[in-house]
């Protein structure tokens, strides 16, 4: 907990894979202790990437506020920095109120910048590039991502581009800048391999398909498309590459790779109380961690 202005804010952080169950326990936590709810994902961030980032719906927010989730557009550059900025002004501002946080996501860097001292070095202001012509603009661009299908004419998203690929950052990165409770979840590897593979079928019951393709057609060349699992893969099918039982193997493939190195970098990264999740009774999950956090408040 933090003080503040005679309060005591309570501060969780739930940690852990994709499709362990990150969102319904910070939906019940929020309900128990009358919190809002900060995202730390890096993809549920961008409106119209529904589906394919497992966003939390309407429906399962059960009324929680929620911050930073599907506030910036597809074609929008959104870097660490950017996330550090608002997260930071969010979590101040609702401790300022006494107000109670639970933080969610599985987005390691986001959580690490937001709670550690991570302070960014000045290098990260927006630069001035009036002296620099498109084609400088542009062969810089290409020098960090290849790959990059910016036009050489288009001077705005050239400028954005080098102003949020400049990461260059100072720390002190072990030291918790806030009094936060850090919760992890976990469950025996196949069983989670086997969730995240039974999730992405789900995906493409709920439209997967559909909403990757209208993205593709629209925001292909973005970074948040070019990055973000389900829709690269997908990104293969739409050109003809693989086929889309092949996108849909590396989709599963590619997501429990993904989950396996979020529990390396929680481990070597965060002190995390990790739960076993109880996968046939969610609720004493539940009633675990709460029991867990009432002793440490």
């Amino acid at each position: 907990m933090k003080e503040d202005k005679g309060g005591v804010i309570l501060i969780v952080v739930i940690v852990g894979p994709t499709g362990v169950g990150k969102t319904k326990l910070s939906i019940e936590l929020a309900k128990r202790y009358n919190a809002d709810v900060i995202s730390a994902d890096s993809m549920q961030i961008y409106k119209e990437m529904d589906v394919g980032t497992a966003k939390v719906t309407k429906e399962e927010m059960k009324g929680i506020p929620h911050h930073l989730i599907d506030f910036k557009n597809v074609s929008d550059d959104y870097s660490v920095y950017d996330y550090q900025k608002d997260a930071r002004k969010i979590l101040n501002d609702l401790i300022s109120k006494n107000k109670n946080v639970i933080i969610v996501g599985g987005t390691g860097l986001y959580l690490k910048v937001l709670l550690y001292d991570y302070d960014f070095k000045e290098s990260l202001n927006k630069k001035d590039f009036t002296s620099y012509t498109n084609k400088e603009l542009y062969d810089m661009v290409r020098k960090i991502d290849s790959k990059s299908k910016i036009h050489v004419n288009n001077r705005q998203r050239l400028e954005s581009f080098l102003n949020n690929h400049d990461t260059e950052i100072s720390s002190n990165g072990n030291k918790l800048l806030y009094d936060a409770i850090i919760i992890g979840l976990t469950r025996p590897r196949s069983e989670l391999y086997e969730v995240i593979n039974n999730r992405v079928d789900l995906m493409f019951d709920q439209g997967l398909l559909e909403e990757a393709k209208k993205l593709y057609d629209n925001y292909n060349d973005t970074k948040a498309f070019k990055t973000a699992i389900a829709y690269k893969e997908l990104a293969l099918f739409f050109e003809g590459k693989i086929t889309l039982f092949e996108a849909k193997e590396l989709i599963k493939k590619r997501s429990r790779n993904y989950a396996k190195r979020q529990y390396t970098w929680f481990n070597n990264q965060m002190n995390v109380k990790w739960f076993d999740v109880n996968v046939s009774d969610f609720n004493k999950t539940i009633d675990e961690i709460i029991s867990f956090i009432d002793k440490k408040e």
